[in-house]
């Protein structure tokens, strides 16, 4: 027979055994990677956005001389055409054109995007990631905004050289007014990316849309009050008040500062919804990965 002196050493083995199984575990997990976070992802997308501005520099110079070019076309061939009618209205051409060269960089930066995904061959990868291709396309798109805003200033200060204008700008302001609206304008991106992914080759189409933006820019919200609902329109009219008559951030009423965060929001979530719904059909039909 065993007594109980006996069999204490055993059991006193035998919880041994297990605080040093609970301390193994416990220091495998430590040593496990840890799953990646939406900063890990912010952090990932910023970076290579630099890496590209930075690596590819001719590229991004290339984009501000082709801007001025244009620019320049309309400066010179508008005075030789218009005359005085083109001075008069020479600030708000200018505020316009930098509106315009936003809202190019903030359309492109999905659609563009997606499409080159798609061709490529690796738009698959961000389907699978933990995070989802939307956050992905949406961060990617920030980041491209972001760059487009550094190149837009650069073109704005050249603009206001070669024209000897001066307009009033509070950085808040405009940051906060432009953003907002080519927030809307990332929205059809969304929505033309999702289209791109599911009928492929279309980009004519959404080219075309790039020139409808200078119309949403000169809409006449004073005369066609409806057309503030539209993407860019009511962006593009307080811009206007803010560059040229330099009236501040908190100096808008709450109602239009109100109607152009609804619409900047509005458009982005519209545009998620039909990107969502498109690439869930690509899958469907089995034409996601396709070309």
């Amino acid at each position: 027979m065993t007594n109980g002196a006996d069999r204490a050493p055993s059991t006193h083995r035998t919880t041994a055994n297990r605080g040093d199984s609970a301390a193994t575990t416990v220091s495998r997990s430590d040593d496990d990677p840890r799953p990646a976070t939406y900063y890990h992802l912010a952090r990932a997308v910023f970076y290579r956005e630099y890496l590209i501005f930075v690596r590819y520099p001719a590229n991004a110079i290339g984009g501000i001389v082709v801007a001025l070019f244009f620019f320049g076309v309309l400066f010179y061939g508008g005075q030789l055409l218009a005359g005085q009618a083109l001075t008069d209205s020479l600030e708000g051409i200018i505020v316009g054109y930098f509106l315009w060269t936003l809202s190019i960089g903030a359309y492109s930066s999905v659609s563009n995007d997606i499409g080159s995904e798609v061709q490529w061959g690796t738009l698959e990868r961000h389907i699978t990631t933990p995070f989802g291709f939307a956050p992905v396309a949406l961060l990617k798109g920030v980041a491209k905004v972001i760059r487009t805003f550094l190149t837009s200033a650069i073109v704005l200060a050249v603009m206001l050289v070669v024209t000897g204008t001066w307009l009033s700008i509070d950085p808040i302001t405009v940051v906060v007014v432009a953003g907002l609206a080519i927030t809307s304008v990332l929205g059809l991106g969304f929505a033309a990316g999702g289209i791109t992914v599911l009928y492929k080759r279309i980009g004519n189409w959404l080219n075309l849309l790039q020139f409808g933006f200078i119309v949403l820019i000169s809409a006449p919200v004073l005369d066609m009050p409806w057309t503030r609902f539209l993407p860019l329109a009511h962006g593009s009219a307080l811009l206007q008040r803010a560059m040229v008559d330099g009236v501040r951030l908190w100096e808008f009423g709450l109602g239009d500062l109100a109607l152009l965060v609804g619409v900047a929001v509005g458009y982005l979530l519209g545009g998620y919804v039909v990107f969502h719904y498109a690439t869930r059909r690509a899958r469907r039909l089995g034409v996601l990965g396709d070309y």
